[in-house]
């Protein structure tokens, strides 16, 4: 299992945008 940390100091820049795209890259990789 890879664990990958999303880190920013600032809100709003697309925090969970992020986290979902690789979250979804990640699935299709396998």
């Amino acid at each position: 299992m890879q664990t990958v940390a999303v880190l920013s100091l600032k809100g709003g820049v697309g925090k969970t945008t992020v986290t979902l795209g690789l979250a979804s890259a990640a699935l299709r990789r396998g």
